[in-house]
C-alpha cells in the first residue's frame, strides 16, 4: 500500500471537497405482497401471496457533486435513468433534499439535478483536456452505496479509452469514448462521484469499473459535462447534434463480410429491432441524400475509423453546421452537404 507523508496535500484536499460530494437515493413505489395463511407449515412461504398495496422502497444509489450554490448537483444518467423514480440528495449523511432531473444526457452518461437549498458547498470544476498520462487523481463517492465519503488515490493510466457499458435500469448497452482511465477504486456506488486532481478541481465524473479486473476504473472528462451545464443554462436543454445514420465501422473483418473495397469508415446498415432503421426518416442524413449501404468515409476531412468513429466528430460540432461528407456507393466516391439536425 502506498504511504503518504504528513506533507502530502492529499488529505487538505480531501477535507476541501468532501463537504460538496453528495449521496443519491434512489426510490420507487414497488408492489408488496402477503401469505394471507401466515407461514407454511411444510416450510414453504410465500405459495399463496396476494397483494397488498405499494410501498416506497430504496431500489438504488449512487453518487454526485454539488456544482453550483442554487442546488445544481452532477452525477452519470444511469444512477438517474428510471423516469418513474424519485430522487434524494444526501448532503453530510444527514441533511436530505429531494432531487428534480433537468436533463440526461445519453451519449456522454451525464445527468443535471436540482435540489431547492441555496448556499450548499460546490467543487470547482477543472479542464480535463490538459490531463496527462502518470499524473496524481483522487477518486471519492459511495461506495457500494454504504460506504459513504470513500477515497481511492491513483494516476491517470489512460486517455481517449472506449467502453461498452450496460445500463441495468434500461437493460441496454451503450459505447463510451474519450474516457479517463484510472487505477484509482472505482465501484459500483462511486457511479457520479468525482475524480479530483491535484488543484482540488473535478476533471471527471466516476462512471464504471472493469469487472474481474484490478486497478482498472473510468470517469468521464468533466469538459463534456461543462458544455451540458452551459447548454441547460442557455438554452434550458441539451443540445446535441444529430446527423440520423446507424452504421458499423468497417475493419478488414467487416470489409470482407460485406464485400467492400475499403477497410475503414461507417457502413450505414439497419438494425433487425424496431425503430431500427439505416436513416431516420426527415433527418439530417435523409434530407442529404444519404442511403443505407453507403459508407461514410470521411467528415471534414477527416478519416473515420475505429479510433475516431462519427460520434467522436459529431461531438465537436453545432446544431445546424453544414458538413462535408466524402462517402462511397456502389464502389463510387460520392460527396454530401448534411446541415446537422438537433437530437431529440
Amino acid at each position: 500500500m502506498t504511504k503518504y507523508s504528513t506533507q502530502s496535500p492529499i488529505p487538505s484536499i480531501i477535507k476541501k471537497v468532501l463537504p460538496g460530494v453528495v449521496s443519491i437515493a434512489v426510490s420507487k413505489m414497488m408492489p408488496v405482497f402477503e401469505t394471507p395463511f401466515g407461514p407454511s407449515p411444510f416450510g414453504f412461504d410465500g405459495s399463496f401471496m396476494i397483494p397488498k398495496g405499494k410501498k416506497k422502497i430504496q431500489v438504488g444509489g449512487g453518487s454526485g457533486f454539488i456544482v453550483d450554490k442554487s442546488g445544481v448537483v452532477l452525477t452519470n444518467r444511469h444512477v438517474v435513468a428510471d423516469t418513474e423514480a424519485e430522487y434524494m440528495v444526501v448532503v453530510n449523511e444527514e441533511d436530505k433534499y429531494p432531487a428534480h432531473v433537468l436533463a440526461r444526457d445519453p451519449i456522454n452518461d451525464v445527468a443535471i439535478l436540482k435540489v431547492r437549498k441555496s448556499g450548499l458547498p460546490i467543487l470547482e470544476l477543472g479542464d480535463s483536456s490538459k490531463l496527462e498520462l502518470g499524473q496524481t487523481v483522487i477518486a471519492i463517492g459511495n461506495a457500494l452505496g454504504n460506504f459513504r465519503n470513500t477515497v481511492s488515490v491513483g494516476v491517470v493510466s489512460g486517455l481517449s479509452r472506449e467502453i461498452t457499458a450496460g445500463d441495468a435500469a434500461t437493460q441496454q448497452v451503450a459505447k463510451l469514448r474519450g474516457l479517463i482511465q484510472t487505477d484509482a477504486a472505482i465501484n459500483p456506488g462511486n457511479s457520479g462521484g468525482p475524480l479530483i486532481d491535484m488543484q482540488g478541481q473535478v476533471i471527471g465524473i466516476n462512471t464504471a469499473m472493469v469487472f474481474m479486473a484490478e486497478n482498472i476504473g473510468f470517469a468521464l472528462p468533466i469538459n463534456n459535462a461543462k458544455k451540458d451545464l452551459d447548454d441547460l443554462k442557455k438554452h434550458g436543454r441539451i443540445i446535441q447534434p444529430f446527423l440520423g445514420v446507424r452504421y458499423v465501422l468497417l475493419n478488414k473483418e467487416m470489409q470482407e463480410k460485406f464485400n467492400l473495397p475499403v477497410d475503414y469508415g461507417a457502413l450505414i446498415i439497419s438494425e433487425p429491432t424496431p425503430g431500427g432503421e439505416a436513416i431516420t426518416p426527415g433527418g439530417a442524413a435523409q434530407k442529404a441524400g444519404i442511403q443505407e449501404g453507403d459508407v461514410i468515409l470521411e467528415i471534414e476531412n477527416k478519416k473515420i475509423t475505429q479510433k475516431n468513429p462519427i460520434e467522436e466528430i459529431l461531438q465537436k460540432c453545432k446544431v445546424g453546421q453544414v458538413l462535408n461528407i466524402l462517402g462511397l456507393r456502389h464502389g463510387k466516391k460520392i460527396t454530401f452537404n448534411v446541415s446537422l439536425d438537433e437530437r431529440k
